[in-house]
């Protein structure tokens, strides 16, 4: 886990390095350089990924298997901003969401760049190293219970943490896209899901999302209203809106995976004692 998680963080880190020495002496369009640097790293994780795992566990990569690419990339992108609708939907049919101006289409490259970087580096370390070793050695229900709380404990202290904030995080990374990948045993639904969220907020709608940079969206919106439904500082993904939407987001796709048998559950054999030993 140590070791995948290093390689996968190296390579990103010798992409950004070639950037600065190579790319931003280019005279290109900041939004170019973005999404030249996001494929780069979308593609050198994912080819670290597979050689790594190829190598170490002397098998196929299944679960970043080409097969299903397509569904899964197209099911996860609109999942992922769908959810982020909705809960901008609710805020406005709350009466506290405005769209106070609309930025050209262009203004999209930018957010789409860091969300692709965001999904793949991300949930091929989250969800490709670290739960996938953990279920293989715990199962799917406890890696899934030590995931919630390993983003309760890593969020608990963020600024403008709350008792909701943390709670609505920890069902989205910590319960729906592992639950997702467990569905799917695929990456690519979780990495597509994340992809679609992070683009959608604040790409979109120009609400707030602490995960990335982007200060402008599609809409430059004004939100308003009780922090339990816009978020308040940490954004409409933090709301009791979207607690409730990916826990039951989470819980369809685990139900979805238990009907194709995809649960992964460990199982003690007790050692039997012989009699002759036993004498």
């Amino acid at each position: 886990m140590i070791v995948g998680i290093g390689v996968i963080v190296a390579l990103v880190a010798f992409i950004e390095w070639t950037r600065s020495f190579f790319l931003d002496k280019i005279n290109l369009p900041d939004d170019t350089k973005a999404l030249t640097v996001a494929l780069a790293e979308a593609c050198v994780a994912t080819a670290g990924y597979i050689v790594l795992f190829r190598a170490y566990d002397k098998r196929q990569i299944d679960e970043l298997s080409t097969d299903e690419l397509t569904g899964n990339a197209v099911t996860g992108f609109l999942t992922g901003i769908i959810l982020q609708s909705l809960f901008v939907l609710i805020i406005y049919l709350a009466g506290t969401f405005a769209i106070v101006n609309v930025q050209p289409v262009s203004i999209l490259l930018s957010p789409f760049a860091l969300a692709l970087t965001a999904g793949f580096v991300a949930e091929i370390i989250i969800i490709g190293i670290v739960f996938r070793l953990l279920e293989e050695h715990t199962g799917t229900g406890i890696a899934l219970i030590i995931f919630v709380v390993l983003f309760v404990v890593l969020h608990i202290n963020t600024k403008g943490a709350t008792f909701l904030s943390v709670g609505a995080t920890a069902m989205q990374a910590g319960f729906m896209l592992p639950a997702s990948y467990v569905f799917s045993r695929s990456l690519f639904l979780p990495i597509f899901i994340h992809m679609g969220w992070d683009f959608a907020e604040p790409g979109i709608f120009g609400a707030i999302n602490p995960s990335t940079s982007i200060s402008k969206g599609l809409f430059t919106s004004k939100v308003s209203g009780p922090v339990f439904l816009t978020g308040g500082q940490t954004g409409p993904q933090t709301s009791l809106q979207a607690l409730i939407l990916c826990l039951l987001t989470g819980t369809l796709f685990l139900i979805l995976a238990r009907r194709k048998n995809n649960l992964v559950r460990i199982k003690y054999h007790a050692t039997a004692t012989s009699d002759s030993m036993a004498a």
